[in-house]
């Protein structure tokens, strides 16, 4: 029986890193590949989404950007460790390519890939080139770009892919849109995978300030920190707002589908989420993102006609509450936002890069 080819797959501990490893992983095992997971602790808590046969291998990562003096001091020699230490696993069970999306995690596989000189890639998810992904740019065979223009470094060439998106989603592309109208409405509040302190001080009051013939009619489901979510739900119940405040929603794709409106972060993964589903969207890119890269992924969607953004320090009670007027107040207006939305997405972009690791597999098959 021949050996199954091996992808490893190298992703940091976000959502915005882990999401798209999931749906490459899960086409790559469709397809017959072994699929190896690298990722440290928090990356962990994502990997419930993924199939279950694929390996997971936890490591310890270190940041060279957070924590004080002594963490910043022990962190090259914790990297160096895991980076001997992956090339002792890649040399043990070779794997045909491999990936990385970004994220501290993912520098010891791709150091380890980069000396043993396999067939290696990355693909960044943001319009602005994460740390780790700028420092192996030049060093890999495949710049995967999920927005696009993505800003590289001079003399590297990027391949635009899109992001890639959950199956859960996927099955949901392009799912038909309910224009809003005097019945039940669905508004979808998410700051990202931990929601987002913007959010929850300032759309509940802007949703509480909605015009009676819409608020009548508006249910909210909100993502919010866990040191937010009491009090958000607090405000909400004292006027009389239906909603579900959560610190995580793991059905994200079922309430996105359902909803008229979607207020939200500029993180790559939600808005490749929203273009993949078609859905009008308010979008508040995080002012504190490294170059700006929230506001470089939104861009795209705004200029296409389906999302309005907000920067941060626009991000107003009353403009919030004027935003959502003017999409649940214009059935037709929300409806091109929702066509305009899904005319943005590129729900093939795992397709793309499926084939991408397949060429790779076959060039370094030939060397």
């Amino acid at each position: 029986m021949s050996r199954k080819p091996l992808l490893l797959i190298a992703a940091g501990g976000t959502g915005g890193h882990m999401f798209p490893a999931q749906a490459l992983t899960e086409a790559m095992l469709a397809r017959g590949w072994r699929v190896k997971l690298t990722t440290d602790a928090r990356g962990a808590r994502y990997t419930g989404g993924f199939p279950h046969t694929t390996e997971i291998e936890e490591i310890s990562s270190a940041t060279l950007a957070r924590g004080g003096l002594q963490a910043k001091a022990a962190a090259p020699f914790q990297i160096a460790g895991g980076v001997l230490k992956a090339l002792l696993s890649l040399r043990r069970d070779r794997p045909e390519v491999v990936v990385g999306f970004g994220g501290y995690p993912t520098i010891p596989a791709m150091a380890a890939a980069f000396l043993l000189k396999l067939p290696r890639m990355i693909h960044e998810q943001n319009g602005v080139l994460g740390k780790v992904n700028a420092l192996f740019a030049s060093r890999v065979d495949v710049v995967a770009c999920g927005t696009w223009p993505t800003a590289l470094p001079e003399g590297v060439e990027g391949v635009h892919t899109g992001n890639p998106v959950r199956g859960a989603i996927l099955e949901r592309a392009e799912a038909g849109y309910i224009s809003p109208g005097d019945y039940p409405m669905e508004l979808l509040v998410i700051g990202g995978s931990q929601g987002a302190r913007i959010l929850s001080d300032v759309v509940p009051p802007a949703i509480a300030a909605l015009p009676g013939h819409i608020l009548r009619n508006i249910r909210v489901s909100h993502q919010a920190r866990e040191e937010d979510g009491e009090r958000v739900a607090a405000f909400y119940a004292e006027h009389g707002i239906g909603a579900e405040v959560r610190p995580f929603f793991a059905d994200v794709p079922r309430r996105m589908t359902e909803a008229q409106l979607v207020i939200s972060r500029a993180g790559a993964s939600s808005v490749a989420d929203l273009s993949v589903i078609g859905r009008p969207s308010i979008l508040i890119p995080y002012a504190a993102a490294t170059g700006d890269h929230q506001t470089a992924n939104a861009r795209g969607l705004v200029e296409a006609g389906g999302a309005i953004m907000v920067p941060e320090s626009k991000a107003t009670v009353a403009s919030i509450s004027e935003m959502i007027v003017s999409v649940l107040d214009n059935p037709d207006g929300a409806m091109q936002m929702a066509r305009s939305a899904a005319r943005f997405g590129k729900p093939e972009a795992t397709a793309l890069l499926v084939g991408m690791v397949e060429t790779l597999a076959e060039k370094g098959h030939r060397t």
